[in-house]
């Protein structure tokens, strides 16, 4: 394997805007060839903008972060092999046209890769005389993961593209590309929100939270419990590591409101909400 990271940022900081907060502060990351790492964090940790930048869809200045993957910078000396999926995908309108699924993939080359498109046409149950205008999100979902899996990857950037798909569909698909990554030494990087089925799949775990990895990528071990504070455990799953971590973000979240260095989320019991209609809609 290559001595090289498949994947590193260095000092990577990003914002959207001048005015706002960054998404990301000081990220570092390096994660090696044939590594599968599963990113873990609350909604807004910056998991999503940190795979968009990896995949060169965010541009950062040279000033601000050093950002390589295969040792090839992402933005000015894009890599070939790097494949990025996402959820805004499902949306574009030209996805949604009256096309049928065949004359899909072959306009963007199934045809060249037609015994890697047939398998994953299997695993992902897909009707090849499907109308993509007509069928559901799930679908949809399944036509993209073909799409985007059928020409062979060495690095794949994928953010909650499982969401959609049956625990079936989702099962197999996961160990399509766990055999995949342990056979052509390919890198994966996930972020998801679910974790059942999950234990086996990774190689590292990683944990963000407010634009800032907690836990950089770490070797996961089901059999350590050194990511726990439950000391009892002989076995640990993902989901419970998992569901630990979003606990401490949002006791830390939490605990930065009462401080007034966050807005405060949920219900304003202190406010004062008209109970007539009339005047609820005129306000």
């Amino acid at each position: 394997m290559s001595a090289l990271p498949a994947i590193s940022a260095a000092h990577l900081t990003y914002s959207y805007n001048s005015f706002s907060p960054p998404s990301l502060v000081d990220v570092n990351l390096s994660l090696p060839p044939g590594s599968r790492t599963i990113l873990i964090g609350a909604n807004g940790a910056g998991k999503s903008t940190l795979l968009q930048i990896l995949a060169g869809k965010k541009l950062v200045s040279i000033n601000n972060a050093d950002v390589t993957i295969k040792g090839r910078d992402v933005f000015r000396n894009s890599p070939s092999g790097v494949t990025f999926l996402g959820t805004e995908w499902a949306m574009n309108p030209v996805v949604r046209g009256d096309i049928v699924v065949s004359a899909f993939l072959d306009s963007v080359g199934g045809y060249r890769h037609k015994e890697r498109r047939d398998h994953l046409l299997d695993i992902l149950d897909v009707d090849l005389d499907w109308h993509m205008h007509q069928i559901s999100d799930g679908e949809r979902r399944r036509v993209q993961l073909c799409f985007g899996l059928m020409v062979p990857w060495d690095v794949l950037l994928l953010d909650e593209v499982t969401v959609d798909l049956d625990v079936l569909v989702r099962d197999d698909l996961l160990n399509f590309l766990k055999k995949d990554s342990e056979e052509r030494g390919a890198t994966i990087l996930y972020a998801t929100h679910i974790f059942d089925g999950l234990n086996d799949f990774p190689t590292h775990i990683a944990h963000m939270r407010f634009g800032t990895f907690v836990t950089p990528p770490t070797i996961w071990n089901p059999h350590q419990t050194k990511f726990l504070s439950i000391n009892n455990l002989t076995q640990i799953t993902l989901y419970d590591v998992a569901l630990q971590w979003l606990k401490e973000d949002r006791d830390h979240r939490l605990s930065l409101e009462r401080q007034g260095k966050k807005i405060t989320r949920g219900a304003r019991r202190d406010e004062t909400i008209p109970t007539d209609s009339e005047i609820f809609y005129r306000k």
